[in-house]
């Protein structure tokens, strides 16, 4: 397993978050509500991971089960690190206000899109028999 081959995916991952984000708020909120956008915001991404899993599943060449999931949980970790960090760093958010998001208030499934970023390229390989 690569890992910068992994790491250059999960890049097109955090780019399609951002282009989500902005989407979210600037159309899908204000035209959906927030209950309903946040859920297409959450499904939009979800899809888009499992894009990038399944374009770039071929480019690792043959892994085991456990190494796709290791890819998984490497692109999950990341995802956790740039979260976090850009949370407090950038943003000042506070814990509480960062750990909101880990909740489905409101129609968030943040939780949800967190464990298709693990199982997306396990799940992706066994569909196309790698």
């Amino acid at each position: 397993m690569s890992i910068l081959k992994a790491l250059v995916l999960w890049l097109a991952i955090l780019a399609l978050a951002i282009a989500n984000g902005l989407l979210r708020e600037k159309i899908l909120i204000p035209s959906l509500g927030s209950t309903t956008g946040l859920v297409s915001s959450g499904i939009l991404l979800s899809a888009g991971i499992l894009l990038v899993a399944w374009a770039g599943a071929p480019w690792y060449g043959s892994l085991t089960s456990w190494q796709w999931m290791l890819v998984g949980a490497f692109w999950l970790g990341l995802t956790l690190m740039f979260e976090f960090g850009f949370g407090r760093l950038v943003q000042h958010k506070t814990w509480g206000e960062m750990l909101e998001a880990y909740t489905f208030k409101d129609g968030n499934i943040w939780p949800l899109v967190l464990l298709v970023t693990l199982v997306a390229p396990w799940l992706v390989a066994k569909i196309k028999g790698l």
